[in-house]
């Protein structure tokens, strides 16, 4: 299954298999001599290029009363709401966990009829994901 398939069909898993499969296809020669895989703009700034590139329609940095989510999709009727950390030496989960907490998703209720919460977390040893929760408000 495809990216857009995956969005289609609200399959939110195949989004980890799609993007886990692009972070491991990323040559290791690119991190060298650079520490840009300890920056969370990096990993988003990657998955910003592939959704926005497939032509889904995402905002960056979305604004909200209690800070920016850091990408918001949107396909049809559902709104995905995506926070990106880098977890070395962090307690798995707070990607997720923000978004709940700073309740960012609140903005779409009503203007869409489905609302996913998505936290994706990345190791810079791995340099892949590491973490991906998701629960449907």
């Amino acid at each position: 299954i495809g990216l857009i398939e995956a969005f289609e069909n609200k399959q939110v898993e195949k989004l980890k298999d799609i993007l886990h499969r692009l972070f491991a296809s990323i040559p290791h020669d690119w991190y060298r001599k650079n520490d840009i895989d300890s920056y969370e703009g990096f990993y988003a700034s990657i998955v910003y290029a592939l959704f926005n590139g497939a032509g889904l329609n995402v905002i960056a940095e979305d604004n909200t009363n209690k800070g920016q989510i850091d990408l918001s999709v949107f396909n049809q009727d559902s709104a995905y709401i995506i926070e990106f950390k880098v977890a070395e030496d962090k307690e798995e989960g707070v990607a997720l966990k923000q978004i709940k907490d700073k309740r960012y998703y609140e903005k779409y209720i009503g203007k869409y009829q489905e609302i996913y919460l998505i936290g994706i977390e990345f190791s810079k040893k791995d340099k892949n994901i590491v973490s991906f929760e998701w629960e449907k408000v």
